[in-house]
């Protein structure tokens, strides 16, 4: 039998020996209003699906869809930025596809784009160098519009 301590609660004994070695519990989180702190599934925190890292470059966040009839931009939204890429998900060709799609729409070298998260998921996050939020913000919206049409 195990000895009574005192000032503890009367548990039983696996219970008390498990709450003695994990430690002080956890206080729970309080539930917040909808929208208020959270953060993106495709990771980030930012609020926007383009924005910056730590080094400068661009960053953007994609939602891809592979197997597509064609290269294109489907959406510029909140979440991520929709491209259908005409390559199959198979050995990283949908990768690469959407690297040397992305870097001719948005007019910079295939070498100064870069998969930085999401190499086997729809949701990846590309880094571009050489150039600013606005420009790519307004030919990826440009290309949605014509893609669109």
């Amino acid at each position: 039998m195990l000895p009574v301590l005192r000032g503890l609660p009367s548990l039983p004994p696996y219970t008390l020996a498990r709450s003695l070695a994990m430690g002080k519990p956890k206080a729970k989180k309080k539930p917040t209003k909808a929208g208020e702190g959270e953060t993106s599934a495709t990771g980030g925190g930012s609020e926007d699906a383009i924005g910056r890292d730590k080094q400068g470059n661009v960053t953007i966040k994609i939602l891809a869809k592979p197997g597509a009839k064609h290269n294109g931009v489907t959406n510029v939204g909140v979440e991520g930025v929709g491209v259908q890429v005409a390559a199959p998900p198979t050995e990283g060709e949908a990768n690469q596809e959407l690297v040397r799609f992305l870097a001719s729409v948005i007019g910079v070298r295939k070498s100064d784009v870069s998969l930085v998260r999401g190499s086997r998921a729809r949701q990846k996050v590309v880094a571009v160098s050489g150039t600013t939020e606005a420009v790519v913000r307004e030919k990826l919206s440009a290309e949605a519009r014509q893609s669109g049409d």
